[in-house]
């Protein structure tokens, strides 16, 4: 009889220790994810996955592919960056971008399937999916330059190289819409996703602060120009959107306080696109912000000149996120 409750002790015991190994294998397999990584809370993680790298801005740009993308054609005029044409969408907000590593055995089928059905599930629509050359166009269709396109930060581009799909997503909510994307992919080592959600929204106002009115005033009169954060568009568009009206408000009362004063309205962008693309942006942008000063405050048109520098002449480096935002501005001209 006390043999078998030292048996039945020693069952005990073993369960104990069985316990506390799954205990210890969910600690580490927790502990897998990159430090500080956390799946985006609107898109969750395939089930096994691992966070191998992940970014997050309160504000930034992404963007999506959102038809075959001819990477052929960039490379003949070297403009493999080039994000301008019909195939990208540009969009600006709440940012984040998660590389998940997929348990040994899953299928960039399998992975993209899922991801396209949580997404329906949560309303999102699908605007956009492909699966390996039907996502590349023109007579270049090597899967790893797909991964260098939509993956960019992915050191090993074959990551995508065996088998790759794509899709892009969007749903429709009321404080703003949300795009997601999702580029799975495999290789004889490891199957990869790479998530991307953006939550459209306009940059929050005070982060750059707009000077004051005295303080433009004074800034103009010092050093004959100042760079300008507070008129704000969407992305890859030209129209001024309604939160830019403290910064017009300023300006307006600067020409209403000085009736002598002319300015010249410059626009600035990063160097995301072309060249003649962001010189044409610009352009328009300067032409508007003249535009809402004259419609709306009743600027004799007389006062204002505009016209569009684009990427030619950067205040910061345009490497960095950072510098980027630095870059895409308003520019005064005292004339």
């Amino acid at each position: 009889m006390l043999k078998e409750t030292n048996v039945c002790r020693t069952d005990i015991f073993r369960i104990g220790l069985m316990a506390l190994g799954l205990t210890l294998s969910s600690a580490l397999a927790q502990a897998e994810d990159a430090e500080g990584c956390k799946d985006n809370p609107l898109v969750g993680r395939f089930q096994g996955a691992a966070i191998a790298y992940c970014k997050a801005k309160d504000f930034d740009e992404l963007v999506f592919l959102q038809s075959p993308h001819d990477y052929g054609a960039l490379l003949e005029r070297n403009a493999t960056k080039d994000r301008s044409g019909p195939e990208w969408l540009k969009q600006q907000g709440k940012a984040s971008e998660i590389r998940y590593e997929l348990p040994a055995g899953s299928s960039s089928l399998e992975v993209a399937a899922s991801y396209e059905a949580d997404l329906r599930a949560k309303g999102f629509n699908i605007i956009f999916s492909c699966a390996d050359q039907e996502c590349l166009a023109g007579n270049l269709r090597d899967l790893y330059l797909l991964g260098e396109q939509l993956d960019p930060t992915n050191g090993v581009s074959t990551a995508y190289s065996d088998h790759a799909r794509y899709l892009l997503a969007k749903l429709e909510r009321p404080e703003g819409a949300v795009y997601a994307s999702v580029i799975t992919g495999e290789d004889k080592d490891k199957t990869v996703a790479f998530l991307r959600v953006l939550e459209a929204q306009g940059m929050e106002s005070g982060k750059v602060a707009t000077a004051a009115p005295e303080d433009l005033s004074a800034s103009l009169a010092a050093q004959g120009s100042v760079n300008l954060y507070g008129i704000l568009f969407d992305y890859d568009q030209d129209t001024v959107k309604p939160e830019s009206k403290p910064a017009l408000d300023e300006i307006a009362k600067v020409l209403a306080d000085k009736p002598s004063l002319r300015l010249k309205i410059i626009g600035h962008t990063d160097n995301v696109g072309s060249a003649a693309y962001n010189l044409d942006l610009s352009s328009r942008r300067a032409a508007n912000v003249s535009a809402a000063l004259v419609g709306g405050y009743g600027i004799d048109p007389a006062r204002l000149s505009f016209e569009g520098a684009g990427l030619s002449r950067p205040i910061e480096s345009n490497d960095t996120d950072e510098g980027r935002a630095k870059n895409r501005r308003v520019e005064l001209v005292v004339q």
